[in-house]
């Protein structure tokens, strides 16, 4: 079989649920036997995600090989259940610094270098990297048509179309329909236009996916289908969900799979769901409630921490007990009022983050969680300051700090490794991607693991100070995981506490609905004790 692209792209406004919708179509392709590969091209010029804010553009999601990616990722792998790699996050400056490098290599003979053919081919050589990998590769374009850094992505997977059999390429577009509540209606004329965009750039939408805050009238439909120029019944509702990952099922009943796999002459038709359905109907029949705090730094964006809040409902999935997740600012938080702050929740999670704005805070709260035996979860950055703040009020090593935040600290039990103190680039130079650790037998995080060798994922710079080792063990700060060899400290966790356990990779990004990360499968299920 040849290999199927399915270009997916947005119109009208962002934030339309492109993301959701190619996951959830990777998904039904997936149970109907098919191996599918998503990948998102993003239009802005850094060449990752990785040094851009989080309150502005959401967490950074990292993949097996290494890639801090955009989190759009952490929703395909979560949905398909297949690990993504770099080549699966494309941005317009990832693009043109290969193309950049080419030339200044001389790879392109003196030749004039141009967007056509020169950064098109490039792309379309990104899109192409699949082939004998996946039957189905889902490109979703980022951003709105019409927008002016995304159009030599348009442009290139137009040229695909022209390229490959037409039996072997899709175009569905994602659009809003508004509801106007005074008359009742929801209005086609943006859609309408939107694909006018699309088509003069060259692309006839095969499929029209509307968001919509209500079901589609059958003569919105039609009208829908005669001026955009597809058929009747590939215009489909894509309508709010009670659960996010019921969205697949709500397409499927739509015919949204159903609409490709004709469109791609593909053979199996008829899905197998059930796994996911009876999925989907556990987690409608949970059953009580735990109160989770989340003591971030970056709480005014929910999508800082996607993966985190995503990983929570998981491991109350697999507990049969609804999460609630509250973002706790850790810069309002202090020794005077910490308890009443916390008070109310049955765990506390410290995850990840850069820099010195909020530390103290986050110290403080994982000093309430420790001595109030609350249980504890502590992600990187959080795993980090769990030692710190042990070393401050248990050892009495009152300036312990990160080398991260002091330069000053006599006691840096968080420091920097030899190999990242010559680093002057902050982009892809961290330690980042698919680790192994070793954990000790007879440990909470051998209880939780199951297994003496594990392999997550990393995204950070310091590492915990072996100096302190024997001190901090002594107390009872366990170190109960490492690398093979012993050097790195992977886990920590307090052997005198129900659950207090921090972990220096980041667990989330390998959780899924039906196969949660254990240790936030243990944390929920601690947090319901």
């Amino acid at each position: 079989m040849n290999t199927k692209y399915i270009f997916i792209t947005g119109g009208v406004v962002s934030g339309l649920g492109k993301g959701i919708t190619a996951s959830s179509l990777g998904r039904l392709l997936k149970n109907r036997g098919y191996k599918v590969i998503n990948q998102k091209f993003d239009p802005y010029i850094n060449v990752d995600p990785g040094t851009m804010n989080p309150k502005e553009h959401g967490e950074v999601f990292v993949t097996d090989d290494g890639a801090e990616t955009d989190l759009d990722l952490g929703h395909y792998e979560r949905f398909t259940d297949e690990n993504l790699s770099a080549n699966c996050s494309v941005s317009s400056g990832k693009i043109y610094q290969s193309v950049i490098n080419k030339e200044r290599r001389g790879d392109y003979l003196g030749k004039t270098v141009q967007v056509i053919p020169h950064v098109t081919n490039e792309i379309k050589y990104n899109i192409y990297s699949f082939e004998g990998q996946a039957d189905i590769v889902i490109t979703e374009l980022g951003g709105t048509i019409g927008d002016i850094e995304s159009l030599a992505f348009v442009e290139s997977i137009r040229q695909v179309g022209l390229e490959k059999d037409p039996d072997d390429v899709i175009y569905i577009h994602v659009t809003l329909l508004p509801y106007i509540s005074g008359s009742d209606e929801l209005k086609s004329k943006p859609t309408q236009h939107s694909v006018k965009e699309l088509q003069s750039y060259g692309i006839k939408p095969d499929v029209l996916v509307c968001r919509s805050e209500i079901d589609i009238p059958k003569d919105i439909r039609e009208k829908l289908a005669l001026f955009c120029n597809v058929r009747p019944e590939n215009v489909i509702a894509n309508l709010t969900a009670d659960n996010l990952y019921a969205v697949p099922l709500m397409l499927e009943e739509q015919g949204l799979a159903r609409a490709v796999c004709k469109k791609l002459h593909l053979k199996n038709i008829e899905p197998k769901n059930e796994k996911w359905e009876g999925m989907i109907e556990k987690t409608r029949n949970l059953k009580g409630e735990v109160k989770i705090a989340i003591i971030g730094k970056y709480v005014q964006l929910r999508d800082s921490y996607l993966s985190v809040i995503e990983s929570l409902r998981h491991g109350g999935f697999a507990n049969g007990v609804n999460v609630s997740v509250d973002l706790v600012d850790s810069e309002e938080i202090n020794q005077d009022n910490v308890e009443e702050k916390l008070k109310l929740y049955d765990g506390i999670l410290v995850p990840g983050g850069f820099g010195s704005r909020g530390i103290e805070g986050k110290i403080t709260a994982i000093k309430y969680a420790r001595e109030y035996e609350i249980p504890f979860l502590g992600i990187c950055l959080g795993m980090q300051m769990a030692v710190v703040e042990f070393a401050r009020n248990v050892l009495g090593l009152i300036d312990s700090n990160s080398a991260e935040f002091s330069n000053s600290t006599q006691n840096p039990v968080i420091h920097l490794m030899d190999n990242q103190r010559n680093v002057t680039k902050k982009g892809g130079t961290m330690r980042l991607g698919a680790y192994p650790c070793k954990i000790k037998k007879n440990t909470l995080a051998y209880k939780v693991y199951g297994q003496e060798n594990i392999s997550e994922r990393h995204r950070h710079r310091f590492e915990y100070n072996n100096d302190y080792k024997e001190r901090l063990e002594k107390a009872g700060l366990i170190c109960s995981g490492t690398s093979p060899d012993g050097n790195l400290v992977e886990i920590v966790e307090h052997n005198k506490h129900p659950f207090f356990i921090g972990c220096q990779f980041h667990p989330e990004f390998k959780s899924r609905p039906d196969r949660p990360a254990p240790l936030f499968k243990a944390f929920i299920e601690a947090a319901k004790k």
